[in-house]
């Protein structure tokens, strides 16, 4: 039986070339807001001048899309002999550290930062380097006791440095380095030349054929895998079964593995048999000795944060253990919270391996991480700067199906009873129906604004609002929800709390966020009502954009 919910509206925005004037200055005088195109590549300074235009030329995937089968251990696969030479022209600076090594379709980049976290709350110097950014290209590379972004002054001066012998790789290769491969190296030779203790490194897709897939056993302290899911199926692929095998390319011979977790049992025994033929040891976050508990929430100076115990007990392959009671997360959810234990369980590992890491530092590790735009609500402060007073507005980078689940299952833990509009923009390969599917569950949606961002500053990926709107139209015959398609909405159907959603054809972001809380102020009374925006991280870039002006 299909369990009948109510979307109360449902809003798609498209780009402002392809809208109706005459609709959009209709519409656009009851929203009162400017029209604006918005990208998420904000100017760098003139410093990264030379660093961006030269990186510009390069092919990025991220902009055009990853070729099919591209991330598998196949003919299709990127060729890593090409990252390997570039680093030995290098002078081989990954074997200069030493790595944590991270893959996983979701949770790597939180997983990352909990663990870089824990390590400089120890003294550790850490070099960090994950993708993709939000604001600035220099946040995929942190560096410092702080954790910062990588300035723009040094990422420059090690990049000239290095460039001969780039271009030298680069005309040798033929023009096939990528952007990304090139950032990579410049991670890893700027990582070697501050001598960092630990460097943590991000699969950028799959981890066989993925860039940072050059560490060896003796570069490597240890891998971790976080989960498995079906984000970019084609390019690792077509199957769950081909991504683990993907993925679980990173384990590395007699170099100890941990799970996050939790997978499906057939596909960790894929990890697992790929551990064992490389006789590397494996530890999980999801073991049933394990307990992490999300006790509840809290809001102090204006940012939320979740109250967890994390009780770890491993006794298979290697004996760890650690009690950690009362831990206050920044980063929200019970996603979050399994990202911190697999953070906490590598950190275990480390420590077997003699690094020395307390408790204590452990605790302050995980209470201090924070990552843009995963669960992020912006400040009092931040509302009011973007024009919505008394908003509780909340960026969050979600754009699988199971994200939005984990999503979904922390607004309801910690605000049960909050209304909610959502505000949603996609790129062209994501599962957009199973995104709505899951979302239209809420039960609580006032509005549904959908709207189109730039992908990595151009638009080959952008996915058009009407696209959008299809999925979510047979996303709410799927689950019984009621919808009404219009062109214009009246303050006086708002009041009326008619029972139709009501989908609306418009025009821009902040538009969408303002008549989201236009929805909420005179339906919901505005206390209880969030808007979420959501769907990628660079319709978060772009909001937090706007707050830099």
């Amino acid at each position: 039986m299909k369990i009948r919910s109510v979307v109360r509206l449902l809003i798609a925005l498209p780009h402002s070339r392809q809208t109706n004037p005459l609709v959009a200055a209709k519409s656009m005088k009851l929203l009162d807001a400017p029209r604006r195109a918005f990208s998420t590549a904000p100017p760098e300074s003139q410093e990264l001048k030379e660093f961006t235009d030269y990186m510009e030329k390069l092919n990025n995937y991220e902009k055009t899309g990853v070729p099919k089968g591209a991330g598998t251990d196949s003919d299709d696969g990127f060729d890593l002999g090409r990252m390997r030479r570039l680093l030995h022209n290098l002078g081989n600076p990954q074997s200069k550290f030493k790595a944590v090594h991270i893959s996983g379709t979701k949770g790597k980049g939180s997983t990352a930062a909990f663990l870089s976290s824990i390590l400089r709350a120890e003294g550790y110097s850490v070099g960090c380097y994950s993708s993709p950014h939000i604001r600035t290209i220099r946040e995929r590379i942190t560096l410092g006791p702080g954790g910062e972004p990588v300035s723009a002054k040094a990422l420059s001066s090690h990049f000239l440095k290095i460039k001969e012998l780039i271009d030298m790789t680069v005309e040798l290769e033929e023009g096939q380095l990528t952007q990304f491969e090139i950032l990579t190296a410049v991670a890893f030779s700027l990582f070697a030349e501050e001598k960092v203790h630990f460097a943590v490194i991000e699969a950028g897709l799959g981890g066989a054929r993925d860039a940072t897939n050059v560490l060896t056993s003796s570069d490597l302290a240890a891998s971790i895998i976080t989960n498995i899911g079906t984000d970019h199926l084609a390019a690792l692929g077509g199957s769950l079964e081909s991504i683990a095998v993907a993925k679980s390319g990173i384990i590395k011979e007699q170099r100890p593995l941990v799970l996050g977790g939790p997978f499906l049992p057939h596909i960790e025994r894929i990890i697992r048999d790929k551990a064992l033929s490389m006789r590397s040891p494996v530890i999980s976050a999801s073991d049933p000795g394990n307990k992490s508990v999300l006790k509840g929430f809290s809001r102090a100076c204006d940012m939320p944060r979740q109250l967890c115990d994390i009780l770890l007990l491993i006794e298979r392959d290697l004996q760890l253990f650690i009690e950690l009671f009362d831990v206050q997360l920044r980063l929200l959810g019970s996603h979050q919270l399994q990202n911190a234990a697999t953070a906490t369980c590598a950190a275990l590992c480390l420590r077997g391996q003699g690094w020395k890491l307390s408790e204590r530092s452990i605790r302050v590790g995980l209470e201090c991480a924070c990552l843009l735009g995963r669960s992020q609500f912006l400040t009092s402060k931040e509302a009011e700067m973007l024009g919505f007073p008394g908003a509780t507005i909340l960026l969050d980078g979600a754009h699988t199906k199971e994200s939005a689940q984990a999503l979904l299952t922390m607004i309801k833990m910690a605000f049960p009873e909050s209304r909610l509009v959502l505000v949603v923009a996609m790129a062209n390969d994501k599962d957009h129906l199973g995104f709505a599917r899951v979302l239209l569950s809420a039960g609580c949606l006032e509005a549904v604004c959908l709207t189109e961002i730039n992908i990595a500053g151009e638009r080959f990926r952008t996915t058009s609002s009407s696209s959008l709107k299809e999925s979510w139209i047979q996303a709410c015959g799927e689950n019984g929800a009621d919808f009404l398609e219009c062109k214009t909405v009246k303050d006086e159907l708002i009041e009326r709390r008619c029972t139709k959603s009501i989908l609306f054809m418009e025009g821009s972001l902040m538009a969408s966020i303002k008549f989201g809380n236009h929805i909420l102020t005179a339906k919901s009374g505005s206390k209880n009502g969030i808007i979420v925006v959501t769907g990628s991280l660079h319709i978060v870039s772009a909001v937090l954009g706007s707050l830099e002006g």
